[in-house]
């Protein structure tokens, strides 16, 4: 969060009674919006794309709700805003609120404003995302697994990525090498 809402895979939007659950198809990028009237709780787990919590309006007055305000909470883990790269501030108080509506003029276009809260600012960052319906989506979700031939190592807290000959390699100028302690040794 707010980058999984680029949407840059198929994007389907469940509604329930308890609930409205955005499922992303690109690496599983899904989301559960609490929508049953709960509170913040004293505590949550962090999470990825954090703890959200929506209501549903009538933001126009004709008696349909017909817009979700969302506002996240709990993000763990270091982030950026968008594509950009900035990165959110490291104390993890984050805050997401998210006006999530369908055009007016277009039923088939679903707008997203998305505005960030966060101490790495000096004001508010806001975007508005607009997505297309599909009236066919069946041909647009396919599987992807990008854990397929993925080189990324993880040890202890420590990155690492296998190079093009096997060999373990830093990912940063300066990174010690792993403990190897627990490893058994090559035969020779």
């Amino acid at each position: 969060m707010p980058r999984i809402m680029h949407a840059y895979s198929p994007m389907e939007i469940v509604v329930t009674p308890e609930a409205t659950h955005i499922l992303i198809d690109h690496i599983h990028d899904n989301r559960r919006i609490h929508t049953d009237g709960r509170d913040w709780p004293e505590q949550f787990t962090h999470s990825t794309v954090g703890y959200s919590i929506g209501r549903w309006i009538d933001a126009d007055g004709d008696g349909r709700y017909d817009t979700l305000t969302v506002e996240t909470r709990g993000l763990k883990g270091w982030r950026s805003y968008d594509s950009s790269g900035i990165p959110f501030h490291a104390d993890g108080q984050a805050v997401v609120r998210e006006r999530i509506t369908l055009d007016k003029s277009n039923r088939n276009i679903l707008h997203n404003e998305i505005t960030v809260i966060d101490h790495a600012l000096t004001r508010p960052w806001t975007v508005t995302r607009s997505y297309k319906r599909n009236p066919d989506p069946r041909p647009a979700w396919i599987e992807y697994v990008c854990s397929e031939d993925n080189h990324h190592v993880v040890i202890g807290t420590e990155n690492y990525i296998v190079n093009a000959e096997g060999y373990l390699m830093p990912v940063r100028k300066g990174q010690q090498p792993p403990d190897l302690r627990h490893f058994d040794s090559p035969p020779k």
